[in-house]
């Protein structure tokens, strides 16, 4: 193991053992994280991790569920923030792209 890889797993290792979150906790916040970076055989070990400590299945669903609508979200803003940055016109008028639907209905 070189010094990189030591300085993370100590860091991994210390964030692991914090007192500050429970198990549940740390578990359902893997999982989010893995989802939300794309790594399928993470996310599977994750899931098999949470209810193999007692995590019912619908809670790891609605965790996944929540980590996606959050990600969805991000990625939602950050599409329309660089358009409107980049000077790109747009025709979206509805309250995702900011617009004023209440006017826009009128």
């Amino acid at each position: 193991m070189d010094a990189a890889e030591f300085k993370v797993k100590t860091a991994l290792d210390a964030t692991v053992a914090t007192d500050s979150l429970t198990e549940r906790e740390k578990h359902l916040i893997g999982l989010a994280v893995t989802a939300t970076r794309g790594c399928i055989a993470c996310t599977g070990g994750r899931i098999e991790k949470a209810m193999g400590a007692g995590i019912d299945y619908e809670t790891v669903r609605a965790a996944v569920d929540l980590a996606a609508a959050v990600n969805a979200g991000v990625t939602l803003r950050t599409a329309i923030e660089g358009a409107a940055r980049s000077g790109t016109k747009s025709s979206c008028t509805t309250a995702e792209c900011g617009g004023d639907v209440a006017a826009n209905n009128s």
